[in-house]
Formats: C-alpha cells, structure tokens, sequence
C-alpha cells in the first residue's frame, strides 16, 4: 500500500510539473532534454534513498528474525502477546502462553524474538507475569 501511495504521488507531482516545463521551455529555447528531465530524476532519487530503500531493508532484518526462531524462544507478537516458542513450522509457530495453554500464531505476526542471551543480559525489561 505504502508502495502504490509512492508512486501515486510521484505521477501526481510529475504532472503538475509538466505545464510549468512548458512553459519555461517556450522562454528558454536552449534547454536540453536532459535539463528537463533532471527534477523526475531527481523526485525517483528521492523516493528511493527516503522511502523503498529503508523500507526494504527493515523488511529484511524481519525475515531474518524470522528465519532465526527457535524453541524456547520468548516472542511478543504484533498483538502484544507474550509467549515462548514450543515448536516452529514453515509458516506456523506454536507458543506457549501458559502452562498447558499453546497456541498457534502465524509467523509473519512475531514482531519482537526475546532470546535467552538477550535475557541474561537484561537488555529487554520481562514483565513479572512472564518471569514466573
């Protein structure tokens, strides 16, 4: 969705700069055709280095995430569940939320892998429901 707003507003301002290049164009008649297309060149630039690119880049340290899970892991879902990975499948992972409470999520919801180093480490606060 974010992709198709991007480039919806790439055309929209594309074309309210078209009758504007006209313009300067009738008043100029040694403008290259490079000169004309330098302002798109330089919107595409932007959109890229500003929008997709860190876009894609975070889409792939999540897959990365992803790709790392593994049992007895501590995730917190996009719901704000907290759980700890009892087994792992392609797509699904089943989490325990209690003792004899398991659950299956999918796993593109897991937005947070707490693991055991990160634990001991104390680098994410465990809520006191959890640590018991």
């Amino acid at each position: 969705m974010k992709k198709f707003v991007s480039v919806l507003i790439l055309f929209s301002v594309s074309i309210f700069m078209m009758p504007s290049l006209a313009f300067a164009r009738a008043s100029l008649e040694g403008l290259s055709s490079f000169g004309g297309l330098m302002p798109l060149a330089l919107i595409f630039i932007f959109f890229y280095l500003f929008l997709l690119r860190p876009q894609q880049k975070k889409a792939r340290q999540h897959q990365s995430l992803l790709n790392a899970l593994k049992k007895d892991d501590s995730i917190i879902t996009a719901g704000g569940l907290y759980a700890t990975v009892s087994s792992v499948k392609e797509n699904i992972v089943e989490v325990k939320i209690s003792d004899g409470v398991y659950v299956q999520v999918a796993k593109q919801s897991i937005s947070v892998v707490i693991s055991k180093e990160k634990k001991a480490e104390k680098f994410i606060e465990i809520p006191e429901i959890i640590k018991k």
